[in-house]
């Protein structure tokens, strides 16, 4: 069908609220639908109004906290009566006036409280975060955009906290495990004697899932956010979270798991590690160093483990041209810096980077800038790409991706990150990718190292 069949609708409705993973879920399953050219579920901010406008709809006035559903399809009704069923599956019932939860990061505060999640927009997330640090509590930021200084500022004011255990994990911390339990992007994990501080939440699902495959499970994983051992930041969540894994009696190593450091924060790391009891691996991203792999490799050593193979599916069917250029499409941007530095590419894409997710679902959610890059490669393109399973992930990310693994031109290796215990049944999703005619590794340096060996 082309656009000229199809008509267009626009509705709103009015204090209807959703959040954003749920919106973004039921506009790719509307644009999945036979016959829709566009559609896109979204609350009335200025960033969706202006999305929608440049995808040509014609947007009525409209309030932040109005939700829109905007279809162009051959049939629209069809269309908007599946958005209602798909929002109505997610909408839970209204509970009695007598149990409404709090309103306010604040209010919630004064309950029973643990921890704080924060996953707002950048620009809101500081005020919510800085209610948690003054309650005394621990808070995860999930959101990123927040500017540095505002970083910085929840670190120190966290520093100033009686409790010793109020730790800023983020902004742009994606995983954190606590207890075993799981939060944000996270896998399913067996808990075990390893604790781990990670200013990378693909690093640190790489490591964990790797050591779940040898059979040895984590007490804690504290991610730091990204830019913690910056310059700007000095480390002061890392070396909290080291500090608070060296006084928990579950964990017997720790690793510290980041992106290159800068050279006054990794010497200040350095000197907090020497006046721990509990001993350190460490996973830093950067030439000379061990990679991601071989990292997970020497914890298992120093607990006196054997080191497994680790289970890969590298054969190839036959009849491929030569290869000439290694190009990588990650969600990851750990995982994609790691291929970087390892296959010697510089046509590494890392669709987890905020110019990507501005105003979209995350890689790990949304395939389609993948499935679109996939489409637009050459028969001799060796491709890299990153698939992470887990809490929070794609449910199925071999329903969209295999499809386009098997369709694109280029050779394709893929680096699939989970463990067996997730959701998404690895053992399927590696199968589904591997009939797809992709080579599939559960180490990503095992599959950089391969897509290298093919030019």
């Amino acid at each position: 069908m082309n656009d000229a069949a199809a008509r267009e609708v626009v509705l709103v409705r009015r204090g209807t609220y959703h959040d954003s993973v749920t919106l973004m879920r039921v506009s790719r399953a509307l644009s999945d639908m036979p016959g829709v050219t566009a559609a896109m579920v979204a609350m009335a901010t200025d960033l969706n109004v202006s999305i929608l406008r440049e995808l040509g709809f014609t947007i009525p006035e409209t309030d932040p906290g109005d939700l829109l559903i905007a279809v162009r399809a051959s049939d629209t009704e069809a269309a908007v009566e599946e958005a209602d069923r798909q929002l109505t599956t997610f909408q839970r019932a209204d509970p009695a006036p007598e149990h409404q939860p709090p309103l306010t990061t604040r209010s919630a505060a004064r309950t029973p409280a643990d921890l704080v999640l924060v996953s707002t927009p950048g620009e809101h997330a500081f005020a919510e975060a800085l209610d948690a640090v003054e309650a005394g509590l621990p808070v995860m930021i999930f959101s990123d955009g927040m500017p540095v200084w505002q970083e910085r500022l929840l670190k120190e004011r966290a520093l100033l906290q009686r409790a010793g255990d109020v730790l800023v994990m983020g902004p742009d911390c994606g995983t954190a495990v606590i207890g075993g339990v799981g939060l944000g992007f996270a896998n399913v994990l067996r808990p075990g004697p390893v604790g781990v501080v990670a200013a990378s939440g693909t690093g640190a699902q790489q490591v964990t899932s790797l050591l779940d495959w040898a059979g040895t499970g984590v007490s804690h994983v504290l991610g730091v956010g990204g830019r913690d051992l910056s310059a700007e930041v000095g480390g002061l969540s890392a070396m909290r979270a080291l500090r608070m894994l060296d006084d928990d009696p579950a964990t017997e190593l720790i690793v510290l798991i980041s992106k290159p450091p800068s050279p006054e924060v990794a010497r200040a790391v350095e000197e907090a590690v020497g006046r721990l009891r509990t001993p350190v691996v460490r996973a830093m991203l950067q030439e000379g160093a061990p990679d991601l792999t071989e990292a997970t490799e020497r914890v298992l050593r120093a607990l006196g483990r054997p080191v497994p193979e680790w289970p890969s599916w590298p054969s190839w069917p036959g009849g491929r041209p030569a290869a000439k250029a290694i190009k990588g499409f990650y969600a990851g941007g750990t995982l994609g810096a790691e291929a970087a530095m390892i296959a010697g590419s510089r046509d590494i894409v890392d669709y987890g980077d905020d110019a990507y997710t501005r105003g979209r679902a995350h890689p790990m959610i949304d395939p389609a800038l993948r499935v679109e890059a996939l489409a637009h490669t050459q028969d001799t393109d060796v491709v890299l790409m990153d698939v992470v399973l887990g809490h929070g992930a794609d449910p199925d990310p071999a329903a969209s991706l295999a499809h386009a693994v098997a369709r694109a031109p280029a050779t394709v290796v893929v680096a699939l990150i989970g463990t067996e215990g997730d959701p998404q049944d690895l053992h399927r999703q590696a199968a589904a990718f591997r009939e797809a005619g992709a080579a599939v590794f559960t180490s990503n340096a095992q599959a950089a190292r391969h897509a290298r060996s093919l030019l």
